[in-house]
């Protein structure tokens, strides 16, 4: 069994009290090192918790709303492996042996007391390097957003630029107001603590020399001495900081940077989702992992445009052409029938993801069979009820294909019904009637079925109910001819299959070559919840059934 580890909160500076804003594991989850665990955000910064070994949650000693400091119990791991706990726990304690800095920082507020006693020293405009403060032990951190170009006039505590390690977003304040110059940093670069960022021309009244501007030029331990207010808390609101300086225009950026937490900005990234997009629900705009989680059920479940719209998902738009420059044209409106399968079966590709298994079934039996009982007379039979009644039975004994996956993505909905859809072509467009129980029904019941339906949908009688409920569909494609297609999945059914003209063909018997009559399928299925080899099966089975009608009675 192995062993138990007790997550504590590292060092985190000079900060007491910092609130959790997110918990990003659950007890049972299994955690890999250097995942991370919980969000705190203090004043000045936002940052995660990592877990220091791998292993899995077994308790969590906080919530959301609790505020914890340095040594504060996070939670408790059970180590994977049989490593000794220590060897993690020497981690987190060797922490504030890198980090005692921040410790003399809290005496270093009497400096400036000094300095405001000597406000007559700087009168006349003097030159205050700004270089990258203490960051915590992190080197070749990312510039994700600089806010001022040269000749910027900045306020003290405006943010000059954003980084972003892997575990914290932070700003990098301006220690005193005053003109940008020399300005040596762009995105992209990789920085860490005591790299130049520019150069601040600041006036010399009393009111600057607070911040000893004039002694920090020549004594570079001046310069912690405003730092306090920086460093390791630089670690800012990227999306709150440009409203609070007028220099998001001047620095050309095109939006504000969303305000979220770096585990925040991962699992967006997973779910390709733009955090520009969403709307912060937490503290002064912050996003949390509810908003993101919103923002796609929301984008999931609104219902698409009317039409197909040209640029969406991030798709370059189609060039819009005026056709009439290389000849006469006629615009005519879209059916509606037209219109709303374009923005069902639109939304069906983009959410989708497609995968179609194709094969070939000998239906020469069954094709004899159906001419002699359509020559006897009554119903007239056509192949789909046949094949309706093999897909029922299929789906029997391979019941995903009866499924649905629920909107949160987290479990499938299995229908103890049987209800196929087919689709029908009508003079204003595609349409889906559905057959209700078709495996309780024989065949001569479903070709009486089909038939009506497929009257009706002709005469634009079909009823919103009689569309609605099916757990499969069937697109026949037969009486019109060609071989194998690509049919998209009717949404949020799983699963489609397409059927082709039917052929003879040789087909070798192990003696020698037999005309049979064959007939194309093309399968198509939702790959999130059907995988390859399930889908091989099921149409493996289909084929078998559809070749010997003995098996349907089975």
């Amino acid at each position: 069994m192995g062993k138990e580890l007790e997550v504590k909160v590292p060092d985190i500076g000079n900060y007491d009290g910092v609130p959790v804003i997110d918990l990003l594991v659950k007890v049972g989850d299994k955690v890999e090192k250097e995942t991370s665990l919980v969000t705190l955000e203090s004043d000045k910064a936002t940052m995660d918790v990592p877990a220091p070994e791998a292993g899995t949650v077994k308790s969590i000693k906080l919530k959301v709303g609790d505020k914890v400091s340095q040594g504060d119990a996070v939670l408790v791991l059970e180590l994977a492996d049989s490593e000794p706990a220590a060897a993690p726990a020497k981690k987190e304690e060797a922490k504030p042996v890198k980090t005692e800095p921040p410790a003399p920082k809290k005496e270093e507020p009497k400096a400036p007391e000094k300095a405001v006693a000597a406000p007559a020293k700087s009168s006349a405009p003097s030159k205050l390097p700004v270089t990258i403060p203490d960051v915590g032990n992190y080197d070749h951190i990312p510039v994700i957003e600089v806010f001022v170009k040269d000749g910027d006039t900045v306020e003290k505590d405006a943010p000059l630029l954003t980084l972003e390690s892997d575990k914290a977003t932070m700003d990098v304040p301006a220690p005193q107001a005053g003109i940008v110059s020399g300005l040596k940093i762009k995105v992209g670069d990789k920085v860490s603590q005591g790299d130049a960022v520019c150069t601040l021309e600041t006036a010399g009244t009393a009111e600057k020399v607070e911040q000893p501007a004039a002694e920090t030029k020549p004594a570079a331990e001046e310069k912690k001495t405003e730092t306090p207010a920086t460093a390791p808390g630089n670690l800012g609101e990227a999306p709150k900081a440009p409203p609070a300086s007028p220099l998001p225009q001047a620095s050309g950026a095109a939006d504000a940077i969303p305000y979220a937490s770096p585990g925040l900005r991962k699992f967006a990234r997973e779910l390709g989702v733009n955090l520009a997009r969403v709307s912060g629900s937490g503290p002064r705009g912050r996003i949390t992992r509810d908003d993101v989680q919103s923002f796609v059920k929301r984008a999931l479940s609104s219902p698409a445009p009317a039409t197909p719209v040209s640029g969406a998902a991030g798709i370059p738009p189609i060039p819009v052409v005026d056709f009439s420059q290389f000849g006469s044209i006629e615009t005519k409106p879209l059916a509606r029938i037209r219109k709303l399968s374009a923005a069902h079966l639109h939304r069906a590709w983009l959410n989708i993801p497609h995968v179609t298994q194709t094969d070939e079934a000998d239906i020469t039996e069954l094709e004899a069979f159906r001419k002699s009982q359509s020559e006897e007379g009554g119903v007239k039979l056509t192949l789909l009820p046949f094949i309706m009644k093999a897909v029922a039975k299929a789906m029997q004994a391979y019941p995903e294909f009866a499924s649905s996956l629920s909107p949160d993505g987290e479990s499938l909905i299995f229908k103890k019904y049987l209800h196929i859809g087919f689709a029908a072509d009508t003079p204003n467009g595609l349409v889906v009637p559905v057959v209700r129980d078709v495996d309780k029904k024989g065949i001569v019941q479903l070709a009486q079925e089909t038939s009506e339906l497929a009257k009706k949908a002709r005469d634009g009688k079909l009823k919103g109910e009689e569309m609605r409920g099916g757990c499969f569909s069937i697109s026949s494609l037969g009486g019109i001819g060609g071989s194998h297609f690509t049919p998209i999945v009717n949404a949020p059914e799983v699963g489609i299959l397409g059927v082709s003209r039917s052929s003879i063909k040789p087909v070798w018997d192990g003696k020698q070559f037999q005309p049979r009559l064959m007939v194309p399928l093309s399968l198509s299925y939702d790959h999130r919840v059907i995988d390859g080899a399930y889908a091989a099966r099921f149409i493996m089975l289909l084929g078998k059934l559809l070749g010997d009608l003995r098996r349907l009675a089975l």
